[in-house]
């Protein structure tokens, strides 16, 4: 008897181990989470990314029927700020990223978008922009280097800034044009909100 107590002890002992291992409800799967879709179009030839195409379209906007109202612009700047804020820590993941562009595309209005969108903005008009206030596009302001793949090893330096310049990052300790053009946006904003 002592024998089929001390087996029945064991078999208790690891029946109970066992269920102590086990989670106690399944795991679920990981669940992915998808960036927002940018209303904006990005696929025609030297398009600005969606970022830059809303930062320079909302400058161009000013003084026109279109112009971002003083309530949008209470609630576009933090939302630039925030952005301004990704970039520069380059800590931002592209769904954060793309997440504040959903939210900026969806403070503005309907015909605001569609304005920005008929502007069919490009690398060309960035570099306009950025001569005209004054902002330097790394070493130069060539437009070799569009569509190549990889990351930029073994273009010019031109041609680097200028893919940097189109993807929205920051060309060098030169700040970028897609830096500067956040901080104009910004400046803007604040301008409409402070009457």
């Amino acid at each position: 008897m002592p024998t089929r107590n001390w087996l029945a002890a064991i078999v208790l002992t690891g029946s109970l181990l066992t269920a102590c291992g086990a989670p106690a409800t399944p795991t679920p799967a990981a669940v992915q989470v998808s960036a927002p879709e940018t209303q904006l179009d990005t696929s025609y030839a030297d398009a600005l990314s969606a970022r830059n195409q809303l930062a320079l379209g909302t400058l161009n906007l000013a003084d026109t029927s279109e112009a971002v109202t003083p309530d949008q612009a209470t609630a576009l700047l933090p939302l630039w700020q925030a952005l301004r804020a990704t970039s520069q820590s380059g800590g931002g993941s592209q769904t954060e990223v793309a997440a504040l562009l959903a939210q900026i595309e969806s403070t503005l209005t309907a015909d605001q978008i569609a304005a920005i969108e008929a502007q069919t903005l490009t690398q060309a008009d960035l570099q306009t922009w950025a001569q005209a206030n004054g902002v330097t596009l790394g070493a130069g302001t060539g437009t070799a280097g569009n569509g190549e793949p990889g990351s930029g090893q073994g273009l010019s330096p031109e041609a680097r800034a200028t893919r940097q310049a189109e993807q929205g990052r920051t060309a060098g300790n030169a700040g970028g044009a897609s830096t500067a053009l956040i901080d104009a946006v910004a400046a803007y904003l604040t301008t409409l909100i402070d009457g």
